[in-house]
């Protein structure tokens, strides 16, 4: 499918506008523009008021006045480095503009004595007297249309100025078509968004300030294009996996009623809700592609097990996969009561399975007397083969994209995908990067678990802590101790983990263990299994434990150096602990004085144990692209949407987007053809390429 050719003109080389050369051109690329349809989307971030005044006596300087002039006198320098000086006078009163290294010729050319000129710029007081620095404009009275009454402020880059942005954008206005509108009628009319060109004519020409807000009806609208040509393209890869027929699995419910007696609480109504949603999609003949998002504690691990048991129930085998190896033994450990209760077998992988062993794990797994898998990507490896795979489950720390997601199926005929999250996602961002995927959401906390008390200490008063803890220790208390580095670096004060394991043992006796990312696996292993054991009951680690380690003994937990965690880490490692039956308490230890934006977090963190809040907080300081680190997220960079303020136009964006392929899957009928344009317009190939594969 190739490029419309009404577009040809916009994806021309920008020397093709007027006013730009090759040089310009590169210059350019610092602003992200590469063609004349990125100038569309360069949009001006303020402006400047240059509605004409009688005379600069209307006005309180500094401030930038228009005003008709007659020239006077010329003043050159009389020495070199002094300015050069016009005298002008308007309806009321004289003033004076001054020119630095400016020649003379082009002055008295500019500006002729006698004649009537419009000059814009900034009016400054100096020693009482109003002068004007290098005017902006200095127009012909008959010029005087061309200076708009208010003139829009472009981002710029080294080497290029306003004036030629707006130049050219100008020319890439000019050779913008009338476009056949892809947006639903209904939609459109009830938000009272202009057309596509329209929008663009009307933000590029702001007529004051308040048509610079993201919530002025044009940019609105340009906003909401960016969000559907990114969910079309979500919703078109979703489309491409769910054709994939899938294998309707339908659960007898016998293996799950074992587990839940065998439970001594019920589960909450979120987690009832997640799990009829997961059985609806195991039982359609589509492939199942969903995510479950939970916050900390919120009880995914059960939700999951059940939606294993209903693969198991159904005749097939279920796999669940964790990032590492520590993670897989932990779900391993957590499900065997489970699936003892069950009756289900259940067996580990990871690539520490060697020779005979593996081999008859293999074989029992090929002719289907494993029911449940869990393991590291070890279960991908070529010699792995499943007798019946019918949902894999991915624990993910690591974020999968949608090309792995879609790898992951290829293991099963037709295997169902459910994605586990534990990082609560601000819904807007939920939809960026996971649109393709339907969601579940675990938004209560099973009964039981008791709230963890929060506190922010100064480093200063380390030793404090320090005796804290070993009487919580004397009292048979498990604590995490967690630091900011390793390695002690001369730059960054922190205490490493080094020296603080060192300063603990000392005080607290040999009791106290340690953890961090530069240890071989094995170690690192053997120190997480005493501190399990209780043999260990402070734990000094890196942030290698914020990954869903569990141990419920564990009541403390100590981060010190809080102010240099991101909000969601903090919530993450705080989530440690919390997970028995003693009362909890979180130490964020700071380093005063605290930056603004530190203090901000660390409060937050004391006042809510809610995830989604904490999440929402986090976008709101940071941004999209910092929050989940915009290299490795793949989420898009919008140039108009900003998904902090206009988070509700992604989820109508999303509504769209699904609606629109579901009644034209081929985007054949009118608005589908003009869909096809705006997926052009905005780089969309992948979508474009999933239309013509479809």
């Amino acid at each position: 499918m190739s490029r419309p050719p009404e577009l040809f003109p916009l994806f021309a080389g920008l020397e093709t506008l007027e006013g730009v050369g090759e040089k310009t051109a590169r210059a350019f690329e610092g602003l992200g523009v590469q063609r004349p349809k990125d100038l569309l989307y360069l949009l001006p971030h303020s402006g400047v008021d240059r509605a004409r005044k009688a005379s600069v006596r209307d006005v309180v300087a500094p401030c930038t006045v228009t005003v008709e002039v007659e020239v006077g006198a010329h003043f050159p320098p009389r020495s070199k480095g002094k300015p050069y000086r016009v005298m002008v006078r308007d309806s009321a009163l004289e003033f004076m503009l001054i020119f630095f290294h400016a020649r003379g010729d082009y002055l008295t050319k500019l500006l002729p004595t006698g004649q009537r000129r419009l000059v814009s710029g900034k009016l400054e007081l100096f020693d009482g007297i109003a002068q004007m620095v290098h005017p902006d404009h200095v127009l012909r009275v008959e010029e005087a249309g061309e200076l708009p009454t208010f003139e829009p402020v472009y981002p710029l880059t080294a080497g290029v100025t306003q004036k030629l942005v707006a130049k050219a954008v100008a020319g890439a206005l000019a050779r913008t078509p009338d476009l056949a509108e892809w947006i639903d009628g209904p939609l459109l009319a009830r938000e009272g968004w202009p057309g596509w060109r329209a929008a663009l004519l009307a933000a590029h020409g702001p007529q004051g300030a308040a048509d610079l807000a993201p919530t002025h009806p044009a940019r609105q609208r340009l906003a909401y294009d960016e969000l559907l040509a990114h969910q079309l393209t979500l919703a078109l890869a979703r489309a491409t996996l769910r054709r994939q027929k899938g294998l309707p699995t339908v659960g007898t419910g016998v293996l799950q009623a074992r587990v839940l007696e065998s439970l001594p609480y019920a589960p909450t109504g979120a987690q009832t809700r997640a799990l009829r949603e997961i059985a609806q999609d195991l039982e359609a003949p589509l492939r199942m592609n969903r995510l479950l998002q939970g916050d900390v504690g919120a009880g995914k691990t059960l939700v999951a097990f059940m939606a294993l048991l209903i693969a198991v129930e159904a005749g097939g085998q279920g796999a669940l996969m964790a990032p590492t190896e520590i993670l897989a033994r932990q779900h391993h450990e957590g499900l065997a009561p489970l699936a003892a209760a069950a009756g289900v077998r259940l067996e580990l992988l990871t690539g520490r399975d060697k020779g005979a062993e593996r081999a008859a794990k293999l074989r029992d797994l090929a002719e289907g007397r494993i029911g449940i898998l869990v393991g590291t990507h070890a279960v991908f490896q070529k010699d792995v083969a499943f007798h019946d795979l019918r949902l894999a489950i991915v624990d993910e720390q690591h974020r999968f994209g949608v090309a792995q997601r879609m790898e992951l199926g290829a293991k099963g005929v037709a295997t169902d995908t459910l994605v586990m999250t534990a990082t609560p996602i601000p819904r807007s961002l939920a939809l960026a990067s996971y649109g393709d995927m339907d969601v579940s959401v675990l938004d209560e906390k099973p009964p039981g678990r008791k709230p963890i008390r929060t506190a922010l200490v100064s480093t200063a008063r380390m030793d404090e802590v320090v005796a804290h803890l070993a009487q919580a220790v004397a009292e048979g208390r498990q604590a995490y101790w967690v630091c900011p580095l390793v390695e002690d670096s001369e730059v960054l004060d922190y205490a490493s983990a080094e020296a603080r394991f060192q300063h603990l043992r000392a005080a607290l006796g040999d009791v106290v263990g340690m953890v961090h990312g530069q240890m071989p696996p094995a170690d690192k292993d053997a120190a997480m299994a005493r501190f399990v054991l209780g043999v260990t009951k402070v734990l000094v680690a890196t942030t290698v434990i914020e990954v869903g380690v569990n141990v419920p003994n564990a009541s403390i937990m100590v981060i010190e150096r809080a102010e240099s965690f991101g909000l969601a880490q903090l919530h993450q490692l705080r989530g440690r602990v919390g997970r028995g039956a003693a009362a909890s308490t979180c130490l964020l230890m700071y380093q005063a004085p605290l930056s603004e934006g530190g203090e901000r977090r660390l409060k937050v963190l004391r006042d809510t144990e809610d995830g989604f809040r904490i999440a929402e907080e986090d976008l709101a300081m940071r941004g999209a692209g910092d929050l989940i680190g915009t290299a490795q997220s793949g989420l898009p960079r919008f140039r108009v949407a900003d998904l902090e303020r206009q988070g509700a136009l992604m989820a109508i964006a999303q509504t769209d987007a699904r609606r629109l392929l579901a009644d034209d899957p081929g985007l054949e009928s009118p608005r589908g053809r003009a869909a096809r344009m705006l997926l052009w317009l905005l780089d969309q190939d992948r979508a474009i390429r999933l239309i013509s594969v479809g």
